[in-house]
């Protein structure tokens, strides 16, 4: 028996990754050992694993619901875009190569040997696999050397259940004409459908589910409704960040990069009630009412760089901060605040050096080396110890690393301004932490009202695994899945 179960898409987005971590969760109630698996993922919100790698934050975010550690076997190949043409290939958490979109098909047969061991590796040590897929295997211009949805399901003899999206309308043409497209082969691989995001009460589409039956064949496996609390869990996606309306309290800036890296920084302080958040995107001016800019982490540093100048964001920053605003630099964002960035080796593109914003008195040399490591640190304003994640290449040196924005280990990280109102630090991850997220808003003059932020997943993750259980046939996907 397989003991493993893949969802595929009818498109990008349609909620695979957040259907997966229910799932997981709800397989953990059950009392099954249930791990994650994602053979490919695309995306530049990276997750440290425990065994020192990366992987996607979706599958991190399935591991929390399994009760697991994350770990590079999760998610096997991990592409980070560089450019609109190129990416960085990530093979079992470590860096393999930066390729042209082009070229990367001739990188395939070797990346599925990666992907079927860390599939055997987990499947050996676990009662069930939920493997999710990437984009939709109705881009059957793909299919040869696909290692992401039908190349790998066949491959690895794991079964499939397509999942349509009917909040994007169409879905019974979604779902008919994925298997119009399909080969008759990847076509009897499909057990079945899910329907998710409906909207209203999910009877009024009992004429339409019974349409994709007859016209398929295939089994469906029920209505999933809109998760209402899907906002509170990690956002896969910049542009799915939720930001609640919100007209008062401390407003926050994140510059919404071209090659934004690791923004689930910010995350937890969409929930705080205090907080207005506003994701800034391309085009649009840095607000005049804004308390604190964040210049978040980038996959791209000085292509990020550029595109920050373009939009105008430089003057409006030199503007904020002359008006006696806050700055935040991580990671990316940090070194775009000092006075330099050089990249002798090419590492991120041509080799060379660029001016930096200036708002920090550090210079940044980029080095080949990657460090990638959970982090304990100590907040120098408020001397509270704080959690935190690594995942940076370069070294950042200046007078103002004296004034550090926390300790390691005893020893200084990140740097402050001699104003104190423009601080940078490497450290992701760090306003998950309660203690420190409340010390930093009471620095800036504000009151953490959120409830725990772990807790406040946790509890989530338990809301949506008791909605599948509601709304899907759950023991008829776990029949399937063996």
């Amino acid at each position: 028996m397989p003991r493993a179960l893949m969802f595929q898409g009818t498109g990008s987005n349609v909620g695979k990754s957040m259907l997966v971590a229910g799932l997981c969760r709800a397989a953990r109630l059950r009392g099954l050992c249930v791990v994650p698996f994602k053979p490919q993922n695309m995306s530049n919100n990276a997750a440290v694993t425990a065994d020192g790698g990366e992987i996607g934050r979706a599958q991190a975010l399935q591991a929390l619901a399994c009760g697991l550690k994350p770990h590079t076997d999760m998610n096997p190949v991990l592409l980070k875009p560089e450019t609109d043409v190129g990416s960085q290939v990530i093979v079992q958490g470590k860096r393999l190569a930066t390729v042209k979109a082009r070229d990367y098909a001739a990188l395939k047969p070797q990346l599925m040997a990666s992907v079927l061991e860390s599939f055997q590796r987990l499947k050996a040590g676990h009662d069930l696999v939920i493997v999710e897929g990437a984009g939709s295997p109705a881009e059957v211009n793909l299919r040869p050397g696909d290692i992401a949805n039908m190349g790998f399901a066949q491959a690895a003899d794991v079964p499939v259940v397509l999942v349509g999206d009917i909040d994007r309308g169409g879905v019974i043409a979604q779902v008919v004409g994925t298997q119009v497209v399909l080969s008759p082969e990847d076509a009897a691989r499909i057990r079945g459908f899910v329907i998710n995001k409906f909207r209203g009460d999910p009877r009024l589409f009992d004429d339409g589910y019974a349409m994709i039956e007859a016209h398929t064949g295939w089994r469906g496996f029920g209505v999933a409704p809109w998760f209402a609390d899907a906002w509170k869990l990690p956002a896969e996606d910049a542009l799915d960040i939720a930001t609640p309306r919100r007209t008062d309290g401390l407003h926050v800036v994140c510059l919404r990069l071209s090659r934004i890296a690791n923004f689930d920084d910010m995350d937890p302080l969409a929930q705080e009630p205090g907080v207005r958040l506003t994701m800034l995107g391309a085009g649009q001016p840095i607000p005049g009412d804004a308390d604190v800019v964040i210049v978040p982490g980038s996959k791209s540093t000085i292509g990020d760089l550029a595109f920050l100048r373009a939009q105008g964001w430089d003057v409006d920053l030199i503007a904020h901060h002359r008006r006696g605003g806050h700055v935040l630099g991580i990671c990316g964002g940090f070194q775009m605040l000092g006075r330099t960035i050089a990249d002798p080796d090419g590492i991120e593109g041509a080799a060379g050096q660029v001016p930096g914003l200036g708002l920090l008195e550090v210079d940044t040399v980029m080095t080949p080396d990657k460090r990638l490591t959970e982090t304990e640190a100590v907040h120098a304003a408020s001397a509270l110890p704080f959690r935190g994640y690594e995942i940076h290449i370069g070294r950042t040196e200046g007078p103002d690393r004296a004034r550090p924005f926390a300790h390691v280990a005893g020893q200084p990280e990140g740097a402050t301004s001699a104003d104190g109102r423009v601080t940078g630090s490497y450290l992701h991850g760090m306003f998950r932490d309660d203690g420190f997220r409340a010390a930093w808003l009471a620095g800036l003059g504000a009151a953490s009202q959120g409830a725990g932020y772990d807790a406040t997943v946790t509890r989530t993750l338990d809301a949506l695994a008791g909605h599948l259980e509601d709304h899907l046939d759950l023991d008829g996907l776990l029949d399937c899945a063996g």
